[in-house]
């Protein structure tokens, strides 16, 4: 039992790290568990960490940090807990410690997505990046590579991105990878000359807007079995508008087909760019639909993705 505990709530803390369209673009089961062998270790060591996760969810980061340290000196080289220790770090702003802990975690395995990505985030905190740190970081690991490449790319850093492409040898995960960054730069080319187009030329009827003055009015008067085959036609017509996803996601959990309400979710966050309003409510719903669905990890999950303010 106290085994199945700590995994599960490692595997928290992992998927908590990044955006779900890291684990969606590496086509890997990034949720697999961080396993902990509680044979090996003391009850010192369990009480210390279970009480660290705990102090760190309550946002009693000295504390948390304190405990963390107390499992280090039972097992120094233990990186599980380095990783802990650079979490904790971070969202305490402290990103020099987490910078050096996230170091020691990548550095016991160097071709860990999660020790990478708060090693990155670290560093970027600080005004600079990964390529202009005198760090040893094992370049020469080609899933490193990858990794570093898939982070660039969900960070919208694509020509970085390209550049760590461009030192792996012909693969698969290359192509795939490259293809995605530049389908990304010509969407955002396009959005930009969109944005360039002269006032009185959008003046035009704009049947998208329209659509979506529909749809409002529908949710208004929860009419949720129409919301759901209008937005339905308004996603074959215009399959890359996010917000006709969201408004079918909204209307399938209002009658209660969660499960579809979260597919169709979740397709949304593939079209998203900046639009953070939407992209919260997208969030909300997913975080509504796993709580239906009693999937409290899930929607904990999304939860903490909703930025406030918006």
């Amino acid at each position: 039992m106290k085994r199945t505990r700590i995994i599960f709530l490692l595997s928290i803390g992992l998927v908590l790290m990044l955006h779900r369209g890291l684990a969606q673009d590496q086509e890997i089961n990034v949720e697999e568990s961080a396993e902990v062998f509680l044979e090996e270790y003391s009850d010192a060591f369990q009480e210390n960490f279970f009480e660290a996760l705990k102090q760190k969810g309550i946002e009693n980061y000295d504390k948390a940090i304190n405990l963390l340290l107390e499992c280090k000196l039972i097992d120094p080289n233990n990186h599980v807990v380095d990783h802990e220790l650079a979490k904790v770090y971070f969202v305490d702003k402290q990103y020099i410690s987490a910078q050096d802990y996230a170091f020691s975690a990548l550095i016991s395995q160097p071709a860990n997505l999660w020790y990478l990505d708060t090693l990155v985030n670290a560093i970027q905190m600080q005004g600079s990046s990964l390529d202009q740190m005198d760090i040893n970081i094992p370049y020469e690991n080609k899933k490193l590579q990858e990794n570093l490449a898939l982070i660039y790319f969900k960070q919208k850093n694509y020509q970085k991105a390209l550049t760590v492409l461009e030192g792996i040898k012909s693969s698969t995960f290359a192509m795939d990878l490259s293809t995605k960054i530049n389908d990304s730069i010509r969407r955002n080319e396009v959005k930009k000359n969109q944005e360039e187009v002269p006032l009185e030329t959008e003046i035009k009827e704009n049947p998208i807007e329209e659509l979506k003055g529909q749809m409002a009015e529908l949710m208004v008067q929860n009419k949720n079995l129409e919301l759901v085959d209008q937005s339905e036609q308004a996603m074959e017509n215009y399959p890359s508008q996010p917000y006709f996803y969201y408004v079918n996601g909204y209307a399938l959990n209002k009658i209660s087909k969660h499960k579809e309400a979260i597919e169709v979710l979740e397709a949304a966050l593939d079209y998203m760019l900046d639009d953070v309003p939407l992209l919260n409510k997208i969030y909300q719903e997913l975080v509504d639909a796993h709580t239906a669905l009693n999937n409290s990890s899930k929607a904990n999950m999304y939860l903490r993705m909703i930025k406030p303010g918006f």
